[in-house]
């Protein structure tokens, strides 16, 4: 379905950059096919393409007639201007996706044209080794050929989940911003490893391994989350000393504040556009 289908990402930033890498690598796309613009970092444009052998211009010279699939990636602040900008350009055929946190459906459909397909999506930077989990939601002018086209998109960056669109604020919080509450728990792993004599390095394998360990268990497994806890964990053992630190200091709760206030900040940004539209109308 991706074949001769042209994508043009809209900004270059370092979540566009992470799924310009998956895509390039799955292959399922040519290089050839992938365009990337952004307002004016022309050094940008060109540290990209010598990476990743893609087609980059400056965007206000990209030709619109040829692209099929419109990936926004722009910081979120700057979606309306972006939108304004190209919804004369846009035939009612191009796709219009979004990964901006906090931009609804509703929101681009109304600074576009009548009946433009958009579809919001949600992936994560690991999209750059092909692992991300990614969530999408079609807008009410997206097509059947419109979800297939972003899911065979998506899939090479990883596992997609076409969810409803007030689902998006939480999925957010999960996964969107999930990547980065690991990176932060190995960031104490690692500390504690140097602070028992282990080097870096190897502390940094270690605590990646027993990650990647437990993340194959769940996806592997039938038992909840709570049953494989349970099953590592023997009376007065080490592991029940470590768990009794954590409901301690509050690690439990910690982590389900992180995702609520990750995903009240997308809410929060939703709410704020959609209050701004409501004025304007």
């Amino acid at each position: 379905m991706l074949k001769n289908k042209n994508i043009a990402f809209l900004g270059a930033g370092s979540m566009a950059e992470a799924m310009l890498a998956g895509i390039v690598s799955a292959n399922k796309v040519s290089k050839e096919q992938i365009y990337v613009t952004n307002k004016s970092n022309e050094r940008r444009l060109k540290e990209l393409q010598k990476r990743y052998g893609i087609q980059v211009s400056k965007g206000d010279q990209l030709s619109f007639d040829h692209i099929d699939v419109f990936i926004l990636a722009m910081k979120p602040k700057d979606a309306e201007a972006v939108l304004t900008s190209i919804k004369d350009r846009l035939k009612p055929h191009q796709l219009v996706v979004s990964v901006l946190a906090g931009i609804t459906t509703s929101y681009m459909e109304h600074h576009l044209q009548d009946g433009q397909p958009v579809i919001r999506v949600m992936p994560n930077t690991s999209s750059m080794i092909g692992e991300s989990a990614t969530a999408i939601s079609p807008g009410k002018y997206s097509s059947n050929e419109h979800i297939k086209i972003a899911t065979e998109l998506l899939t090479s960056i990883g596992e997609v989940f076409e969810i409803e669109e007030e689902q998006m604020d939480i999925f957010t919080g999960i996964a969107g911003s999930g990547p980065a509450y690991f990176y932060y728990l190995m960031e104490h792993m690692e500390k504690a490893g140097k602070d028992g004599g282990l080097d870096t390095e190897t502390t940094r394998h270690i605590m990646a391994q027993t990650i990647l360990g437990a993340a194959k268990m769940i996806l592997e497994n039938d038992e909840t989350p709570s049953q494989l806890r349970k099953n590592v964990t023997s009376p007065n053992g080490t592991t029940a000393a470590g768990l009794e630190a954590l409901a301690q200091y509050g690690g439990g709760k910690a982590i389900s504040q992180a995702i609520k206030h990750a995903a009240s900040k997308s809410m929060e940004i939703s709410s704020q556009l959609e209050k701004k539209l409501f004025i304007q109308i």
